[in-house]
């Protein structure tokens, strides 16, 4: 075993990952999380590499039973209120369950994560200031906030957050301190939300 594999398997055992299959899809016109990438549901997909990171992987969406027939080992499902308030009460919903310090998000429609580069991130936990709450990547937009990772401390402030009517992830971020994730590709950030997204595929 290498000291980088090594490491990766330390890692995983204090990393919890979250994956998010709540939207609506109201954009794309039908649930993406069971759009397929060559023959894979992509919910599949993104646990499963959610699953190559973490020790355990938590679902959080208002439909389990829509999703209980894919192939998902080591992922417990969260029962998200049906309310559609955004993929922040989710990470939040995510949150109060996990036990480990940190914490790994991924929306559920993101079809080109790298394993390699997300367990790369994982190893540099160890090296983020105390005072951030996430580590995550930036873009000309802003903070990418549904492919990266949180400190279980951030949720006293982020039910604080909610509390008081939040729903931004770039408002609630910009409150906070956040170490920068260097992105060696940026094609791994794609989402698909349209079905012009999911064509350019």
């Amino acid at each position: 075993m290498t000291n980088d594999s090594a490491l990766s398997t330390q890692h995983s055992a204090l990393l919890s990952a979250i994956v998010l299959a709540g939207g609506k899809s109201s954009r794309m016109g039908q649930d993406k999380a069971l759009l397929t990438v060559e023959g894979v549901p992509l919910l599949q997909r993104v646990c499963h590499v959610a699953a190559a990171c973490a020790d355990s992987v938590y679902i959080v969406t208002p439909w389990p039973k829509r999703y209980q027939h894919l192939y998902l080992p080591r992922c417990q499902f969260i029962q998200e209120a049906p309310l559609n308030q955004g993929a922040l009460v989710g990470l939040a919903q995510g949150l109060a369950q996990v036990q480990t310090d940190w914490v790994l998000l991924l929306a559920c429609d993101l079809p080109k994560l790298q394993v390699e580069v997300l367990q790369g991130w994982a190893v540099e936990l160890d090296n983020v200031s105390e005072d951030a709450i996430a580590a995550l990547a930036h873009h000309t937009k802003g903070w990418e906030p549904l492919c990266g990772f949180y400190h279980r401390r951030c949720l006293p402030q982020l039910l604080d957050f909610i509390n008081q009517g939040g729903r931004s992830f770039q408002q609630w971020l910009q409150q906070h301190s956040v170490q920068v994730l260097a992105v060696p590709d940026t094609n791994m950030l794609l989402n698909c939300n349209t079905p012009e997204d999911w064509a350019s595929l």
